[in-house]
């Protein structure tokens, strides 16, 4: 088997994010192969723009990474009680390219945010989007990294064993999903 891929979803873009560094912080504890970071930064979808120019090459590219991933983590901040629109903006834009990438993709999703519920919410709404796509998303340990600013050191890597022990089982059940 070709050493596995996975391939992250960060729901922010900047480039410092909590759900970057949970991310990567989870690909760490994936030992993956190779760890892709999607870049979500796409235009806004326009069903115009798609039926003059067709698919951005950007968000092509995404699709194809999805599809070629072994395994896919999401990590979503929470604005206003639900997931980024650069994630929903993603999720619509993938929805759109031909076939579908996320189907039966073996999926983790956790989410990092300023809060005392760590992202609860827009977790459970962002689970939600993804029905349609019928991957299949790992239902726990759930990871809600609450005061997310809080709970990194200065490498970067996570300070409360809680969390990290959470995020080593999740990750190990989402290496047996795949199948790895």
């Amino acid at each position: 088997m070709p050493e596995p891929i996975l391939l992250g979803l960060p729901g922010s873009l900047r480039q410092n994010a909590t759900n970057r560094r949970l991310l990567r912080e989870a690909a760490r504890l994936f030992d993956a192969g190779e760890f892709i970071e999607a870049d979500l930064n796409l235009p806004l979808y326009d069903g115009d723009v798609e039926e003059i120019e067709g698919i951005p090459g950007k968000v092509q590219l995404l699709a194809d990474q999805i599809a070629a991933a072994h395994a896919v983590i999401i990590s979503t901040p929470e604005y206003n009680k639900g997931p980024s629109g650069v994630l929903k903006n993603a999720l619509d834009w993938v929805s759109r390219t031909k076939g579908n990438p996320w189907a039966d993709k073996p999926v983790a999703v956790m989410s990092a945010a300023a809060g005392r519920a760590g992202g609860e919410r827009a977790q459970m709404i962002l689970r939600s989007f993804m029905v349609p796509f019928q991957p299949r998303i790992l239902q726990g340990p759930e990871i809600h990294l609450a005061s997310s600013s809080n709970e990194f050191d200065d490498t970067g890597r996570l300070i409360s064993e809680r969390y990290e022990n959470s995020l080593a089982v999740l990750m190990q059940k989402l290496r047996a999903e795949a199948g790895l």
